[in-house]
């Protein structure tokens, strides 16, 4: 169940960090109100995760996946650029998710 919880907690750690940008391309008060929000909604189910799953590997999952579905929704959103360097480092991040995975106790 910690593990559910925590992949919910990536998509939504993944639509804050978009919410801000959109909140940022909005540039008014009433937009900030979505990444505002979002933030409780993803640091609650980060600490809900937790309960069942160490803190470091609930992290380490949490930002490792976030990191990577920012960086491919913003090249599918925003028209961000991607070099071939930076998808092998995103490669690596993927890896150590995985690796974490496999190798947690919980």
């Amino acid at each position: 169940m910690a593990w559910l919880v925590l992949g919910i907690a990536v998509i939504t750690e993944i639509i804050w960090a978009l919410s801000l940008k959109w909140a940022a391309m909005q540039g008014n008060w009433m937009a900030s109100a979505v990444p505002i929000t979002l933030s409780f909604v993803n640091m609650g189910l980060l600490a809900l995760a937790m309960r069942g799953l160490p803190a470091g590997t609930a992290y380490a999952v949490w930002t490792g996946l976030g990191a990577v579905g920012v960086t491919i929704f913003g090249i599918l959103l925003f028209g961000e650029k991607l070099n071939p360097v930076q998808m092998g480092f995103i490669g690596l991040i993927i890896v150590g998710v995985v690796g974490t995975k496999l190798f947690a106790s919980a």
